[in-house]
């Protein structure tokens, strides 16, 4: 009986240390519901390759569909996905603030904790060089009396909500408005639309002869540094186009820890510093209580967007 007690209790006190494995110890996987190619895809694919390079545990980035606007299927996968922290979400705004009002189970209420904001997308307003207004408030005069069709990438996406309420606030209305594939130089020199809802990255080979009327941000950005943000025209709009690093909120510290570590030393190095120079994006690196309170704040702004919006 003493031998069978004494290996019992060898066994339990072995089992702290299995369960408790350093993290990470097997393959983690960077879930970007987007195509590839973009600001997001760029920065999560250099944390994944430091992160692999750090633990020496392979990190993989996989895109999947749904984009700023729901149905947000690889949020789903990761909000399904063990909380272990090896399924991490790399989201825009949408996913853990609109995504908990479309109704799909797995988003609703938000399973979601960030580890870190890391981007701030460089959206802006612009139009031709040749128009007749230089100024969100020269454009609203002139939309008063005259047609101007806005260009965007789709009406439930953020920057398009912004957009449409800036301009109700500033008490004018787009004749018309359609959501493109790409809304670059062409755009605007086709004039398939007269004003463009894009970033400033779709339209930098043409920035010498265009008009950046408002970015949608907290901060200027840095290649329009004259241009004021749609925050700095009605505060009550101030919205950050962003994304981040998300979890599961049951989702273990000790790996919370490790991946903000190697995120933050990627966001802050020089190579990051050189795709800000290149794209105006703002990178920098907003830990979790920061993001928890930037997430609230936006939550606010964004309610307050729809009820300007549904009026």
């Amino acid at each position: 009986m003493k031998n069978i007690l004494a290996g019992a209790a060898l066994a339990l006190a072995s089992l702290p240390f299995a369960a408790l494995a350093e993290y990470p110890e097997k393959p983690v996987e960077f879930v970007i519901p987007f195509p590839p190619g973009d600001l997001e895809d760029v920065l999560t694919r250099m944390i994944a390759d430091e992160f692999q390079a750090t633990y020496g545990t392979p990190a993989a980035v996989v895109n999947k569909p749904g984009g700023g606007g729901g149905p947000f299927p690889g949020a789903a996968e990761v909000a399904m996905a063990p909380a272990d922290g090896y399924t991490i979400g790399s989201f825009v705004i949408a996913v853990p603030i609109v995504g908990p009002e479309l109704g799909i189970p797995a988003l609703s209420p938000n399973p979601f904790d960030p580890v870190g904001i890391f981007l701030t997308y460089p959206f802006v307003i612009a139009t031709s060089g040749d128009a007749p207004y230089s100024s969100m408030e020269e454009l609203a005069a002139y939309a008063r009396e005259n047609d101007v069709a806005l260009g965007h990438f789709g009406a439930p996406l953020v920057p398009t909500q912004v957009t449409k309420a800036l301009a109700a606030k500033m008490d004018f209305s787009y004749a018309s408005d359609a959501a493109f594939d790409a809304l670059d130089c062409n755009t605007l020199a086709s004039g398939d639309a007269d004003v463009i809802n894009t970033t400033l990255q779709l339209i930098l080979p043409c920035l010498g002869d265009v008009k950046v009327l408002a970015s949608i941000g907290a901060e200027r950005i840095p290649l329009t540094p004259d241009t004021p943000t749609v925050g700095e025209l009605v505060p009550e709009l101030n919205v950050s186009l962003w994304n981040g690093l998300f979890v599961r909120k049951d989702v273990p510290a000790e790996a919370r820890e490790k991946i903000a570590a190697v995120a933050q030393k990627v966001v802050t190095s020089d190579k990051a510093k050189e795709l800000a120079a290149q794209t105006g994006a703002l990178i920098y690196w907003q830990d979790a209580e920061a993001s928890t309170a930037q997430i609230e704040t936006d939550t606010k702004a964004l309610g307050l967007i729809g009820e300007i919006l549904a009026e």
